[in-house]
């Protein structure tokens, strides 16, 4: 039960994940060299909307990531489940 507990004071975060990987590291710094590079030669109006788009995109990712949770969470729980009737 000790697990549920951490989780219910809010020990456990179930979205954290590891970033320390040198290859999520390299991309996340190409994003954002291109991204300036991007930004560097927009107009405002088109930086205006480059900004749009990008909240878009974060939203969708933000939903994503919880059906994904949601659907990971089912299945483990499913499996023990089948688990324990075995």
């Amino acid at each position: 039960m000790k697990l549920l507990e951490e989780f219910w004071y809010g020990n456990i975060e179930p979205t954290e994940y590891d970033t320390s990987s040198k290859e999520h590291k390299k991309l996340q710094e190409l994003i954002c060299r291109n991204e300036e590079k991007l930004r560097v030669a927009m107009t405002d109006e088109q930086k205006e909307l480059f900004e749009k788009y990008t909240d878009c995109v974060r939203e969708y990712q933000t939903i994503t990531d919880y059906l994904i949770f949601q659907n990971s969470f089912r299945l483990g729980a499913r499996m023990m489940l089948e688990v324990m009737e075995e």
